[in-house]
């Protein structure tokens, strides 16, 4: 099996700690997360997930619109929606 393919866990310290309720993708970006040493590098991974939810949003929009289930007109009835969850 290639490096690439190993999950993080396995090659952690932390591999045998009893971790209920976390899925396994949760403890791998957990384990990704310990290798950041700096604010910096917090920063990038900040971006890179934002990027990477930018992304998302932006390809079901373009769905949304090339299936017609996104118009112009409803696009532009978001600038004016006032939607508000009563708290009661």
């Amino acid at each position: 099996m290639p490096l690439l393919d190993v999950p993080l866990i396995m090659l952690s310290p932390y591999r045998n700690m009893d971790i209920h309720g976390l899925t396994p993708a949760q403890i791998e970006i957990l384990e990704m997360i310990s290798f950041i040493k700096s604010d910096e590098m917090l920063r990038e991974l900040k971006q890179a997930i934002a990027s990477y939810f930018a992304q998302l949003a932006q390809a079901e929009v373009d769905r949304l619109w090339e299936t017609g289930e996104l118009t112009q007109e409803k696009w532009e009835s978001f600038r004016h929606l006032h939607d508000r969850i009563p708290y009661n």
